[in-house]
């Protein structure tokens, strides 16, 4: 049974709502999964897990919300090699740096070793029916991953 670890960091409970559709779909998946908020995760958390998962938003000007800095930079000292990744989170149109946010865990996942298992799923603000269809198959995709490496 694949062990999946979400950390997300939300300020509005989208990503928080983002994680709970994940989790949703992992443990339909037969998973064991474990979710948390980023300001209380270690990021040796993710060793011990085969999927690791971040749902995060987008701070202004496109940065890393400053409640997961400390995280966004403990996790460029990990290695990851080989654990299959996924990031997603919530954006607003409103903003130029839509989204950019989870790219930047995403680069910082690849140079640790981690092997990306799905491509970013993008949420306009709380998630849809389409966001959550989108979310389930970037689930399904990140699992189809591990149990195929």
């Amino acid at each position: 049974m694949p062990k999946v670890k979400i950390v997300y960091c939300s300020i509005t409970g989208n990503d928080e709502e983002i994680a709970d559709v994940l989790d949703e779909k992992f443990q339909e998946l037969g998973c064991e999964v474990d979710v948390s908020e980023m300001g209380q995760t270690d990021t040796s958390d993710f060793l011990d897990n085969d999927i690791c998962v971040i749902a995060t938003y987008t701070y202004e000007d496109g940065i890393v919300p400053e409640e997961a800095l400390d995280f966004y930079e403990d996790l460029q000292e990990e290695d990851l090699s080989g654990k299959i990744y996924g990031v997603c989170g919530s954006g607003d149109h409103y903003y130029d740096d839509y989204c950019r946010a989870i790219y930047e865990f995403g680069k910082v996942f690849d140079k640790i070793g981690a092997v990306s298992g799905a491509n970013p799923v993008e949420v306009e603000l709380a998630p849809e029916e389409e966001d959550i269809n989108n979310l389930d198959n970037f689930a399904e995709e990140l699992f189809t991953k591990f149990q195929n490496q």
